[in-house]
């Protein structure tokens, strides 16, 4: 795969109180690189209302997959399968505790293309918040549509 990538991300919750499960998409332009064993995800995302950029990188070995978002919201999260990783998010809002658990990480090689699946559940401030899932789908530019369901 090349170093221009196109990254789309689906985030999906499903909290308690509520009836419906909470959908996000983000998609946009990045950098891949493979190295030592790893793959390395790199993207810049906007939020409306604000002007400064938050810089993501997601870091992928094995069955662990690192996230680290640093701009306008600033964490690092680590999944890794049947375990339970604590983290400090820090929003323009204030600051959360988060506990991730993973309990599945699926990852999908093609020649020009790299599909992320992982599930977890969410504790915000010690309280279980959301089960959900996230899927990483990155692909060369201009290599043409596949599957961005999993």
């Amino acid at each position: 795969m090349t170093k221009d990538v196109l990254v789309t991300i689906k985030g999906l919750q499903s909290m308690e109180e509520a009836q419906d499960a909470e959908e996000v998409e983000l998609v946009a332009k990045g950098d891949y690189y493979f190295k030592n064993g790893h793959h390395y995800i790199f993207f810049e995302e906007r939020v409306e209302g604000f002007t400064e950029p938050t810089k993501n990188s997601i870091k992928i070995s094995g069955n662990s997959v690192e996230v680290k978002k640093k701009g306008l919201t600033n964490v690092q999260m680590i999944f890794e399968e049947n375990k339970k990783n604590l983290t400090y998010y820090a929003t323009p809002f204030g600051n959360l505790q988060m506990g991730i658990a993973a309990t599945k990480i699926d990852v999908k090689e093609q020649e020009n293309s790299l599909e992320l699946l992982i599930d977890y559940a969410l504790e915000i401030n010690a309280e279980h918040a959301a089960d959900c899932q996230i899927s990483v789908n990155v692909k060369e530019k201009g290599a043409g549509d596949f599957s961005l369901g999993m």
